[in-house]
């Protein structure tokens, strides 16, 4: 196990998650971070001047937003005083805060970090593309009204094709595949059947409800447009999902041979979780509540054309290096980019001759069992705001851990570009 000093987080709190509908939600990401964060530096006994840093995650700010985290800060009253910075890897962005707030305070150079991660989806970015630019920059260098009315005349309806930075953003440039193309790989790698995503997503569905109608969501802060109108819980869960409905969707990726669907998939979404994380000293000073520590984390390489498989590749170094077993983890997040890409994962800890090809084992890690894995739900009902996520599983881990009253937690998930980040948690 591990010998550092303990980080605990002591608190935490996110947005309900907002799909995105085709054109800009209601909040910008900063709106999102100051929303939820407001209310979570509002119920502590501290100023919020008093914390070393604040580091967010974050793979889609706007151009007006660009070091997110410092922008947050400053509107959450952290003062000037305080440094504020964005780190970016991908869907693993939001536990790379947590990972590197983890190590400030642990290396001593900090001792009280706001940490998490934040996306407005639907705002990203809709670009001129080459050509358009071109011709852009050829107005403007021409002199006289007869050049510039030359110049006029090459416009063409190819000119005003857009360029959608959100699609660029969920395609690999080095094997030159959109994320949904991978996990159709995973999907015939793994015998993954169509029936199973669709039966995997109504499942996702189902227990999000039942977490909501049961009161256990209570990470979840409500936040209001400039309307006055409320957003108490996410509103990517369809309750009247069934597999009928989800059976008769279409693929997405492959229209022809392809399983991946929207209804399988997870949501483009809008939403921000923050936790804050502390030292022992901290702790004793103000008599904070300990939710529980981050104890370790692993990150791991893959091809990209897998990068599903992230969570495998992360997970097993982790627990070896922790000396840890599949069956002493009493509870798992593993993010759902898609119901395939799960499920591929959990047959590849249970295949032997992908644990011996891959990790060199004996013997395979295992098979989770279904009612300790994503008890809550996941994204394919509430959404995947790529820089946010890995915080919220974190933050959700914690809470289903206090819950359960259980003492050991691995969050875990897939990075576009062929990566996976696992992180190792403590209840109290």
């Amino acid at each position: 196990m591990s010998h550092h000093p303990p980080v605990y987080v002591v608190d935490g709190s996110r947005t309900p998650f907002l799909k995105a509908t085709g054109k800009p939600g209601p909040f910008t990401s900063a709106d999102l971070l100051v929303a939820t964060g407001k209310q979570l530096l509002a119920r502590q006994p501290f100023s919020p001047d008093l914390l070393s840093e604040v580091i967010i995650g974050s793979v889609l700010p706007s151009p007006d937003e660009v070091n997110i985290a410092r922008v947050a800060s400053q509107r959450l009253g952290c003062g000037h005083k305080v440094p504020a910075w964005t780190v970016q890897r991908n869907c693993g962005s939001g536990m790379q805060a947590l990972e590197t707030a983890v190590d400030r305070i642990r290396d001593g150079h900090s001792n009280f970090i706001l940490a998490g991660g934040v996306d407005a989806m639907s705002h990203a970015p809709v670009l001129f593309n080459d050509e358009m630019i071109g011709w852009l920059a050829d107005l403007n260098k021409a002199r006289g009204p007869l050049a510039k009315l030359r110049q006029l005349s090459q416009l063409r309806p190819r000119h005003l094709r857009p360029v959608f930075g959100i699609l660029r953003g969920l395609t690999d440039p080095v094997v030159n595949l959109n994320m949904g193309q991978t996990v159709e790989n995973l999907a015939d790698m793994f015998h993954v059947q169509r029936e199973e995503m669709d039966q995997y997503a109504l499942r996702s569905h189902q227990r999000l409800a039942a977490a909501y109608d049961q009161k256990k969501m209570t990470e979840v802060t409500p936040i209001y447009d400039r309307n006055g109108h409320a957003y108490t819980e996410d509103n990517g869960l369809r309750r009247d999902s069934t597999i009928e409905k989800l059976s008769r969707l279409r693929p997405v990726f492959d229209p022809r041979f392809g399983r991946i669907t929207a209804g399988n998939g997870a949501q483009i979404t809008d939403g921000a979780a923050l936790l804050l994380l502390a030292n022992e000293e901290i702790v004793n000073q103000y008599q904070l509540p300990v939710l529980g520590t981050i104890v370790d984390t692993h990150w791991a390489g893959l091809p990209p054309e897998h990068m599903g498989l992230g969570p495998v590749h992360s997970t097993i170094p982790l627990l070896a290096k922790n000396q840890l077993q599949l069956s002493d983890i009493d509870y798992w997040e593993i993010n759902e980019a898609f119901a395939a890409q799960v499920i591929a994962c959990l047959r590849a800890f249970a295949d032997p001759v992908y644990c011996k090809q891959h990790f060199d084992l004996k013997t395979p890690l295992g098979s989770i069992p279904e009612e300790r894995i994503n008890i809550d739900g996941g994204a394919i009902s509430l959404g995947h705001p790529v820089g946010c996520s890995g915080a919220r599983i974190v933050l959700h881990l914690l809470n289903t851990l206090q819950q359960k009253k259980a003492q050991t937690g691995l969050a875990t998930l897939c990075i576009g570009g062929g990566q996976g980040g696992a992180m190792l948690l403590k209840r109290g």
